[in-house]
C-alpha cells in the first residue's frame, strides 16, 4: 500500500495533521499542541514538521509524529527549513540590546542535533545569526545541493558555505540590487534585479557560481518598479514579471505588467508578447520545463500556454480567470478565477489534446493545492480574508468532493511534499474513489437551486434578448477596450465602440435619409449626451434661433425715433388701460417719438398674430407720413468700436489719476504723523510729473 498523502493546518486554537486519501483520519502518535501557534512548515523534503510558539519552535517526525527537537528559540514569527531538512531558520523581530545594538534576529539552526533542554545549550543548534530587519524576503536561499547560501545586502549578495556561515565565502557586488533569486537546479546559478534609477533602466542579470565577473544572460527594460523572478525546475530559464506602482497611461490602478523570458546560457531574451489588453495575473511553470502557463487580459482573461522559446502552443477558452497551476507530474492543469472572483476551477488534461474533464465549484476559496500524487485538488477558506465558513475541502480530479471539515478561524494549510518517484503510475482517473463520510454529509445540506441563478434584469428587459454590450467577450459580447481614463471607457461601461443611447426594450425610432430621427436633426456627437443635455442644447438653439429673427424684424419694420400705436391688450381691464395709457401719455409730454424697445417689438408682433385679418398697425410719428415711414429704408445697425488711439489715451489719462489719489492719500497719511517708507515717498515727489503729464494730454482740474 502506498504511502497516504497528508496534508496539515493551523488555526487560532491549535494544530492538527491529517492523513489524507485513502484513509482521511488524524495521523496516529501526534498529539495536537495547543495555544497560540504562530507559524507552521513542512521540510521541503517532506521529512519534518515545525511550528513555533511563543516559548519554544518544535520539530516532529512527519511519519510517525513524535518530537525529534525542540528549539529554544522565543517569539518566532517566521519559520523555513533548507531543502534538504539539514537546516532550520527562524526570524524574531527586530530588537536592540542594552546597548543600543542590533539584535541578531535571523539564526540557523542544525535540525540533527542533539535536544536542547536549557539555556545555556542555546548556542549549541545555533549555525548562524544575522541581523535581518525585513520581513519579506527574510530567509536565506539555498541551492539545491546546499552547498551555499546567499542573501541580499546593500549593493551586493553575500554567499556563504552551509557548513560555515561565519565567513562570506563570496561576494556578487552590483550597485543597486533589490531582489535575487537562486536557481533550484544543478547549474548554480542566481538572478539579481536592479530597479530603475536616475533615468536609467531596470534590468535583470543572471550570473553563474562563483564567475560573477560578467553576467552570462542579461536583459534591460523599462517599466520595472519591482518583479517576480521565477526559475523553472530544471534552473535552464528564468521568467521576469516586472510591475511598475503607478500605469501612467491611466488604464489601471494597479500599475503596468509586463513579462520577459531568459535563459541561463545567454542564447535566448525576449519579451512575452500577449495579445490581449489588461494585466498579467498569473505566470507559472510546468514540471517538465518545457512550457509555463500565463493568464493576463481585462475579464474575462485568456490562458495561453508558451514553449520555452515564448511562441504560443495553445489558448483556452476566455472565462474570468487569475489562477494557473499544473500538477506535480504535469499531466493536468487547473485554470481558476479566485480572489474577488466565483471560484470557479477547470481542470484540463494536456495529455489529450488539452481536453476539458470538469469544472469545480469552490466558492470563497484562499488557498488551492494540488497534491503531491496529482490526482486531488485541496481548498480552503482561511483566516483573516473570511472569518466565516473556515474549512478545508479535497477534490478529486475528476470533480467530485472526497473530504470536507469545517473549522473554526483557520490561518494556514498545506501539503505534505513527497517525492513524486514514490507514487505508482497509474490512471487517475479511473477507478474514482469512494468520498469520504465527511463530503457525503456536506453534499446532503447543500441546496442546489431550483434553476441557475443568473444577473439580475429590471423588469422591463425581461424575457427579451440581452444586448451584447452587456455580455463578456466569453459570451459573445464586445471585448472591453480602455481609453486611458479611470472612470469611463470607450462605449457602454468601456466595451466595443461608442454608440447611440438605447432605452433597453424600446423600438429604435427610423433614421430617414435626411440625417433625423423622428423629426428631430441629428448633430455629430449627440450621441454623447445625456437626454437632459440634449433637451438644454435644443433649447437654446431654438432662443439663438428666435433672437435673430426678432432682431431682423424689428430693423426692418422700425425706424429709430418711431413709436408704434399697439392694440391694448384685451386682458386687460378698461379702467387700467386707460389709467396706464394717461400715464404713458403725461410721461412723454413733449419729448417726442422714441425708439421702441425689445418688449414693444414683442408686444406689436405678438397683437399682429392675435388679429390675423387686420394689416399690421401703421406707426404714427410727428411731421412723417405714413407712406414715407414704411417705404424709409432700414437704418444702418452696424456695430463700430471705439477708436483705438482715443482708448489708449483715455486709460493713460485714468492710469495718472489712480497715480494722483495714491499720493493724496499718502500726503494725508504723513501729515496724520504716519512714518511712510522710502518707496512711499518717492512716489509722493513724482505728483508735478504726474500733472504736467496729465495736462499734456488735455486734461485739467
Amino acid at each position: 500500500m502506498a504511502v497516504p498523502t497528508q496534508f496539515a493546518f493551523r488555526t487560532s486554537k491549535d494544530i492538527g495533521i491529517v492523513d489524507a486519501a485513502p484513509v482521511y483520519q488524524p495521523l496516529p502518535g501526534f498529539e495536537r499542541p495547543q495555544g497560540n501557534i504562530r507559524c507552521c512548515v513542512y521540510s521541503p523534503c517532506g521529512r519534518f514538521f515545525a511550528w513555533a510558539s511563543s516559548e519554544r519552535v518544535t520539530v516532529i517526525d512527519a511519519s510517525l509524529g513524535h518530537v525529534v527537537t525542540a528549539l529554544p528559540a522565543q517569539n518566532v514569527f517566521e519559520l523555513g527549513f533548507s531543502p534538504l531538512g539539514s537546516f532550520i531558520i527562524t526570524w524574531q523581530r527586530p530588537s536592540k540590546d542594552e546597548n543600543g545594538d542590533a539584535v541578531k534576529n535571523l539564526k540557523v539552526w542544525s535540525a540533527l542535533e542533539g535536544r536542547t533542554t536549557g539555556p545555556e545549550e542555546d548556542e549549541h543548534n545555533v549555525v548562524g545569526r544575522f541581523v535581518q530587519k525585513s520581513q519579506t524576503s527574510w530567509n536565506l536561499q539555498y541551492t539545491y545541493d546546499e552547498r551555499y547560501c546567499a542573501r541580499v545586502v546593500t549593493n551586493e549578495v553575500q554567499l556563504y558555505e552551509s557548513a560555515d556561515l561565519g565567513n562570506v565565502w563570496n561576494k556578487l557586488r552590483v550597485d543597486g540590487v533589490a531582489d535575487f533569486a537562486v536557481s533550484p537546479g544543478k547549474n548554480h546559478s542566481i538572478a539579481v534585479f536592479i530597479p530603475e534609477r536616475k533615468g536609467q533602466p531596470a534590468a535583470v542579470k543572471v550570473y553563474n557560481v562563483p564567475e560573477f565577473t560578467k553576467p552570462v544572460s542579461e536583459k534591460n527594460f523599462f517599466k520595472g518598479d519591482k518583479v517576480q523572478l521565477k526559475w523553472n525546475k530544471e534552473g535552464t530559464e528564468v521568467i521576469v514579471l516586472a510591475q511598475t506602482e503607478v500605469d501612467k497611461s491611466g488604464k489601471s490602478y494597479y500599475g503596468e505588467t509586463t513579462l520577459y523570458l531568459l535563459s541561463v546560457n545567454g542564447g535566448f531574451d525576449s519579451r512575452i508578447q500577449l495579445d490581449k489588453d489588461g494585466p498579467i495575473h498569473d505566470v507559472t511553470w510546468s514540471p517538465n520545463s518545457k512550457e509555463f502557463g500565463v493568464v493576463y487580459g481585462y475579464m474575462p482573461a485568456k490562458t495561453t500556454l508558451f514553449d520555452v522559446r515564448a511562441r504560443a502552443t495553445h489558448d483556452f477558452a476566455l472565462a474570468p480567470r487569475n489562477t494557473i497551476i499544473f500538477s506535480p507530474l504535469g499531466r493536468f492543469v487547473l485554470v481558476a478565477g479566485f480572489g474577488n472572483l466565483a471560484g470557479q476551477m477547470d481542470i484540463y488534461d494536456l495529455e489529450k489534446n488539452h481536453l476539458k474533464i470538469c469544472t469545480i465549484e469552490a466558492s470563497n476559496a484562499s488557498v488551492c493545492e494540488w497534491s503531491p500524487d496529482g490526482k486531488h485538488i485541496l481548498t480552503a477558506t482561511t483566516s483573516p480574508r473570511l472569518r466565516v465558513d473556515n474549512g478545508v475541502r479535497i477534490w478529486h480530479v475528476g470533480g467530485g468532493l472526497m473530504y470536507n471539515e469545517d473549522l473554526q478561524e483557520l490561518y494556514h494549510v498545506t501539503w505534505r511534499p513527497q517525492s513524486i518517484t514514490t507514487r505508482p503510475i497509474d490512471n487517475p482517473l479511473h477507478p474514482a474513489p469512494t468520498p469520504h463520510t465527511s463530503a457525503l454529509t456536506y453534499l446532503g445540506t447543500v441546496k442546489t437551486p431550483s434553476k441557475p441563478a443568473g444577473a439580475y434584469r429590471p423588469p422591463g428587459a425581461r424575457g427579451q434578448v440581452t444586448p451584447l454590450a452587456f455580455k463578456r467577450e466569453d459570451e459573445g459580447g464586445a471585448a472591453y477596450v480602455s481609453n486611458g481614463s479611470l472612470s469611463l471607457g470607450i462605449g457602454v461601461n468601456g466595451f466595443g465602440k461608442a454608440r447611440k443611447r438605447e432605452v433597453p426594450g424600446a423600438e429604435l425610432a427610423p433614421e430617414d435619409g435626411t440625417g433625423t430621427i423622428a423629426g428631430y436633426p441629428v448633430i455629430e456627437g449627440d450621441d454623447q449626451l445625456s437626454k437632459a443635455a440634449m433637451k438644454n442644447k435644443k433649447k437654446r438653439e431654438a432662443k439663438k434661433a428666435k433672437d435673430a429673427t426678432e432682431k431682423a424684424a424689428g430693423s426692418t419694420l422700425q425706424p429709430d425715433n418711431v413709436i408704434p400705436t399697439t392694440t391694448p391688450s384685451p386682458s386687460r381691464s378698461p379702467e387700467r388701460r386707460d389709467r396706464k395709457g394717461h400715464e404713458r401719455n403725461r410721461s412723454r409730454g413733449s419729448v417726442g417719438a422714441r425708439p421702441l424697445s425689445k418688449q414693444g417689438q414683442r408686444d406689436q408682433r405678438r397683437s399682429c398674430e392675435q388679429q390675423p385679418n387686420k394689416p399690421p398697425p401703421v406707426p404714427k410719428t410727428s411731421g412723417i407720413l405714413p407712406t414715407q415711414a414704411v417705404n424709409e429704408p432700414p437704418p444702418d445697425l452696424t456695430v463700430t468700436s471705439p477708436g483705438g488711439a482715443g482708448l489708449a489715451q483715455d486709460k493713460k489719462i485714468r492710469a495718472l489719476l489712480k497715480k494722483l489719489r495714491a499720493i493724496d492719500d499718502l500726503k494725508m497719511r504723513r501729515a496724520g504723523g504716519e512714518k511712510l517708507e522710502g518707496t512711499q515717498m518717492k512716489k509722493m515727489d513724482t505728483e508735478d510729473d504726474v500733472r504736467k503729464e496729465l495736462e499734456s494730454l488735455g486734461w485739467h482740474d
